[in-house]
């Protein structure tokens, strides 16, 4: 049984030579350089809608007009 995220949980990671603070919480995701301030929230509602994968989907395809 898996258990029950009642309260964050903060992990670091590396990415790119970069490190970030990954806050998991029952609201949703935070991203966050270390030592900043400002990161990214991604809500729950979101990532279940499948909102997020749309919205990384647009994204990718404006850059490639961009390119054009």
């Amino acid at each position: 049984m898996a258990t029950k995220l009642d309260k964050p949980i903060k992990r670091e990671l590396e990415h790119s030579g970069k490190l970030y603070t990954v806050t998991i919480s029952p609201d949703g995701i935070k991203v966050v350089e270390k030592g900043k301030r400002k990161g990214h929230d991604l809500p729950w509602s979101a990532i279940i809608s499948g909102d997020a994968a749309l919205t990384q989907d647009l994204k990718i395809s404006l850059d490639a007009l961009a390119l054009e």
